[in-house]
């Protein structure tokens, strides 16, 4: 399958007028030789340091051997089942590398006590760990493999046979993990952690679970010419341009699954996308919209819409406006971290830092240590403990009528994020909030669970522009889990999660409301509040 791009509407403008001087100022060169001065002068320092996942298909082909050598010996010790503990691009390129090929691979990126117990009660015996953190420092991995080298020992399992740890060279965690005798894989310390799918981060847990890793790269290797090229037919200049070039620039970017046979990709995208790009003021806000989604009925006028199918098109039965695109996995991957880096450009902005993800971390850090009583409510209706901005609660005794107040907080040009800190596992129907909420709003709704998104697109909601407002959902666990070696509980980290982070975005001036399911068999309430 080769890979297309095709544009129409205000994206073929954009690329008309746009692609031109990309092309005159060698930008496509510029970035596969790692020019660092493409982005400015003062994201010179941190983009030097960020352009490795260039070259990471040439980079990770050796480790592919030493992966599979080490998939091979597992399954010769009984081990079928592989759990990646990891946050961010840690978990969501593993997640969409594996689901794509068909591969089981239960992704542990939540410090829900009841999701990590499921992780942890579950066929323990022929299960075996990757624990992926790019810093080494990552508080959910920390959390994660203390609890499954806990369950290990109990179970008569030694911890050593059975956790694989990916990290940069030197960080704490790969100095630790050596020291303890575990197995360790290396990622290029030069490619950050939303740019990783094609490096040890992306690669281990995929391949342990028993995806073909090399036809992955050689997926990626078929498209990499191209992009070299300063010519009108790279695929990362012309989708670079589309999604970044306009003017007036939309204000979100619709991810549609049409066809394809990708599983997962839009969600990969939103990290990539909104930690990038949402900075500053500015930003592509991503959106994952399935094919009956209000926003592509109503046609929302500021929303570009990224349709994603398996084979490409001919030019008539392009939908007007839309931007379409066709491609295998591995040359998607690096056609969009391609074109990540094109927008950044044109965006003004350095799309390899990530200056406000550290503050929700920070707060929420404070919060364990101090471990203060949690702040009462403004009152409990039909179930719901709420919680929020003076500006969203103050006045109200109802949980509609606090929905009703931050809903008419999103303006004409502004956008609601739906933030759901609770099991995934059991309570996967809160993720159709989403259609519901932007069929009543008629602008772009996002959902995300807690606190993955914190590791991707928590960066938009501070950094990016101020138009956001935030309904978080919450859940009193009803069983709580010890975290071996620290003084707090999962329970206790989650909900220091969550509230931290809606203290910060509190501090930016964004509206915000917190609905905490008291009972767990309560989730209709929910349902019944928003409609």
């Amino acid at each position: 399958m080769t890979f297309d791009v095709a544009v129409s509407g205000a994206a073929a403008e954009a690329v008309d007028r746009v692609l031109p001087q990309l092309i005159s100022d060698m930008v496509a060169s510029g970035i596969t030789t790692q020019d660092d001065s493409l982005w400015g002068a003062d994201a010179a320092a941190e983009a030097g340091g960020r352009l490795g996942w260039i070259e990471a298909v040439s980079v990770s082909a050796g480790l592919v051997p030493d992966i599979i050598a080490l998939r091979d010996r597992l399954r010769e010790d009984g081990v079928s089942r592989i759990v990646l503990a990891g946050m961010g691009g840690s978990s969501l390129a593993p997640e969409l590398i594996t689901r794509t090929a068909g591969v089981p691979l239960t992704v542990l990126d939540a410090t829900d006590p009841g999701q990590v117990l499921s992780a942890l009660e579950h066929q323990l015996e022929t299960t075996a760990l990757v624990v992926s953190s790019k810093s080494g420092s990552t508080i959910e991995t920390d959390s994660q493999k203390r609890a499954f080298e806990h369950a290990f020992r109990e179970a008569g399992i030694d911890p050593i046979e059975r956790i694989v740890v990916v990290t940069d060279p030197g960080s704490p965690l790969d100095l630790s993990a050596r020291a303890d005798g575990y197995r360790v894989f290396n990622a290029d310390p030069n490619v950050g952690g939303r740019y990783s799918a094609l490096t040890a981060f992306g690669l281990v847990p995929s391949g342990l679970a028993g995806v073909d890793i090399q036809h992955l790269l050689d997926d990626a290797d078929s498209v990499a010419l191209r992009l070299a090229l300063d010519h009108e037919d790279n695929p990362g200049l012309v989708l670079g341009a589309a999604i970044a070039g306009q003017r007036p620039q939309p204000s979100a970017l619709g991810i549609v699954s049409d066809g394809t046979y990708l599983i997962g990709f839009g969600e990969w995208v939103e990290q990539l996308l909104a930690e990038s790009t949402g900075k500053d003021g500015r930003g592509i806000l991503p959106v994952v919209l399935e094919l009956d989604a209000p926003e592509l009925s109503a046609r929302v006028d500021d929303l570009q819409v990224v349709r994603l199918v398996h084979d490409k098109r001919a030019t008539e039965s392009l939908i007007d406006g839309e931007i379409e695109i066709s491609g295998t996995i591995g040359a998607q991957i690096l056609v969009w971290e391609f074109a990540t880096a094109v927008a950044g450009r044109l965006l003004g902005i350095n799309p390899f830092d990530q200056p406000d993800v550290e503050s929700a971390k920070l707060r929420a850090r404070a919060l364990l240590d101090e471990r203060p009583e949690q702040s009462a409510p403004a009152f409990v209706d039909a179930g719901l403990a709420v919680r929020g901005t003076p500006s969203v609660v103050d006045g109200t005794d109802s949980a509609k009528a606090a929905v009703d107040r931050l809903l008419a907080a999103v303006g004409p040009d502004g956008y609601l994020a739906v933030q759901a800190y609770v099991d995934r596992d059991a309570m996967t129907e809160l993720a159709e909030l989403r259609s519901l909420l932007a069929a009543r709003l008629g602008r772009p709704v996002t959902f995300g669970w807690g606190p993955r998104f914190l590791h991707s697109t928590g960066q938009f909601h501070k950094g990016g522009p101020a138009t956001g407002a935030f309904l978080q959902i919450t859940a009193d666990a009803p069983r709580d889990l010890e975290i071996p070696g620290r003084p707090f509980t999962f329970g206790q980290l989650i909900q220091a999660q969550a509230a931290g982070d809606a203290g910060v975005l509190a501090d930016h001036g964004r509206p915000v409301l917190t609905l905490t399911i008291t009972d767990a068999a309560t989730t209709g309430s929910i349902f019944n509040t928003v409609q």
